[in-house]
């Protein structure tokens, strides 16, 4: 269970025709590490050795599991490192973990991890309770910018995390936090004794980067760093040290490696699973279902059929009225005057025409959305938020109740000082659903008189511009990775929030609106009462639809595929990884 980060390319796997190291035949493993207790996973026994292909068009910009924020470098980090708790995604069950039990005070307030002794990091080093306090020592550090602060975090009180002996932590929480095991639980574990040194430095947010040599990057997790090639692919090899077993004894996990090669776009990642060439394609789009099942059905592969997954695809304009280091505004000020009118985001929505993508785009599978929380989240959907069906006409008058109109009977639409309605939107290279997204959404938005001027661009660039130098007007992505739980989104619609897209960190709310769900998060995540805990969220769904900070799109329908000697393939919608979550139960029969 991870914090949202920016979805590439709506889930990243794929493959490339440049081939890594030859894989060599499995050698006799060493024997499993022996744990007190014992980490006994509950999957079916599998059989050891195989390399798992795995296919993606974007690099990963950091090992750093405490600074990525985007779902390319997340992709390999998942499989690095370990928290004090294994969430089962598909059911959302919690198992002990790094910690094999925990305690709870009567109030809900003091947590008590006991964790297993005997695990070992990758250099053989024991992992202790002095990692997980080094761990919290860095998420709190105001000089470490990082996403995962924020959603630990209540009245903007941290947690106290200390150290009580080599292998107990306490945790106290300023008030009860409703999701505290599942979320603080699952927060990876970084060595302290590799990185104590960098954060001394300074030199925290560049440690475990793309160019860090793989034998000094120290990890936990069932996979080291084997070899990294930017543009052609990720080895990972499996970690002798990892410390879970299964029902038979035999050391987890039972893959020898996994490799992420890159393509150059989502045709090619189809195209490569369809030829044979990897063993995963998570995320098959609906316009493909039909030649997926075709291929399906004559034996070839397994095709699960998962429903509408959680993912939110969304543009957003920049609302940022800060200035760069010249002095220069971030946002041209009339058009910032345009994004921060409600009633001009509203008039987007209105415009889109969203029956039309789901036909064209989706092939009928999918559906129109409005909502931050999708309706495969059953649990925290509120169904009653603000719609905005096709409607040129109330997108028109919208828009001139603000003063915006076609002046000249140009075709054009004009604000009060006679400057065109015109904006430039970012989104990724090498996705063609959103290539075509964008080129639909212009379509629609010059029905109503606005220019869109569509620029794509590679996906770690993009990242950096919406996060580092914020120069930019509008953007089409998505909200990815998380959980089903309101805290996981606590970083992205807090003011202050690190992925607070349309004006990140805010010292205090820059509008009433975002004042209220400020209060309502931070009141939700202290309430234990479930019915009382949805009915602040459910506000905050309300609020977030009226006011249209992030104009939604659609909500596809989820499919992957999968070699059928696959074993232990637990697929859901439940996550972004909807075959691989489980990557170290995963077997070749």
């Amino acid at each position: 269970m991870r914090h949202p980060s920016l979805l590439v390319g709506v889930l990243l796997l794929a493959l490339l025709g440049c081939k890594p190291p030859a894989e060599k035949p499995s050698a006799r493993r060493s024997a499993a590490v022996v744990t007190d207790p014992p980490m006994v996973v509950p999957c079916q026994p599998g059989k050891p050795g195989g390399r798992l292909v795995i296919a993606t068009f974007g690099d990963p910009k950091t090992f750093n599991p405490i600074t990525e924020n985007e779902s390319s470098s997340q992709d390999i980090i998942r499989l690095l490192f370990m928290g004090l708790v294994v969430v089962d995604t598909q059911t959302q069950d919690v198992r002990p973990g790094l910690a094999h039990k925990w305690d709870v005070s009567a109030d809900q307030k003091t947590w008590t991890f006991h964790l297993r002794k005997g695990v070992i990091w990758s250099d053989g080093k024991p992992l202790t309770a002095d990692d997980v306090v080094f761990t919290w020592q860095v998420v709190y550090d105001p000089k470490i910018n990082n996403v995962t602060a924020d959603l630990f975090k209540i009245d903007g009180k941290n947690f106290e995390v200390a150290k009580v002996d080599d292998w107990t932590v306490k945790v106290t929480t300023p008030d009860p936090y409703a999701p505290f095991i599942e979320y603080f639980g699952s927060v990876a574990i970084i060595p302290r004794h590799v990185l104590e040194s960098k954060r001394a430095a300074g030199e925290f947010e560049a440690a475990y980067g793309i160019n860090t040599p793989p034998a000094e990057l120290v990890t936990c997790g069932p996979f080291n760093l084997k070899q990294f090639k930017p543009g052609e692919y990720t080895l990972l090899e499996r970690n002798p040290r990892f410390f879970m077993v299964d029902a038979k004894g035999q050391p987890l996990p039972y893959l020898d490696a996994v490799v992420y090669k890159v393509v150059p776009d989502m045709n090619a990642m189809s195209l490569a699973f369809l030829n044979n060439e990897c063993d995963v394609h998570e995320n098959v789009r609906p316009d493909e279902y039909d030649k997926f099942r075709a291929e399906a059905d004559k034996g070839k592969f397994q095709l699960a059929e998962l429903g509408v997954g959680l993912e939110r695809g969304f543009l957003w304009f920049n609302m940022n009225p800060e200035k760069d280091k010249a002095g220069k505004p971030l946002v041209d000020p009339a058009k910032l005057k345009w994004f921060g009118n409600t009633k001009f985001r509203q008039a987007i929505s209105f415009a889109l025409d969203r029956p039309s993508i789901v036909k064209s785009i989706y092939a009928n599978r999918a559906e129109p959305n409005y909502s931050f929380v999708s309706k495969a989240n059953g649990k925290w959907y509120n169904a009653d938020t603000p719609k905005y069906p096709y409607d040129l006409d109330k997108a028109r008058a919208l828009l001139k109740s603000i003063g915006i109109e076609d002046r000249n009977n140009d075709g054009l639409l004009e604000d009060a000082d006679g400057k065109p309605i015109e904006f430039v939107m970012n989104t990724n290279t090498g996705n063609v659903v959103r290539e075509k997204l964008a080129t639909m959404i212009a379509s629609d938005l010059k029905k109503l008189g606005v220019k869109l001027v569509y620029q794509p661009i590679e996906f770690n660039s993009l990242v950096s511009k919406i996060n580092n130098t914020k120069d930019y007007e509008c953007i089409l992505l998505g909200l990815g990775g998380g959980g089903v739980d309101p805290a996981s989104s606590m970083n992205v619609l807090l003011s202050s929030g690190f992925t607070h897209q349309w004006y990140p960190r805010q010292k205090s709310p820059a509008t009433a609106w975002e004042a209220r769900i400020d209060e309502l998060m931070n009141q939700q995540i202290k309430e234990l009462d479930h019915a009382k805990r949805k009915a602040l969220f459910d506000e905050v769904q309300h609020i977030l639809g009226e006011q249209a900070p992030m104009i939604y799109t659609t909500s596809p329908k989820s499919y992957s595929a999968y070699r059928g000697n696959l074993g232990n393939v637990r697929a859901t919608a439940l996550s972004s990884y909807r075959v691989t979550w489980n990557a170290e139960e995963l077997y070749f029969k």
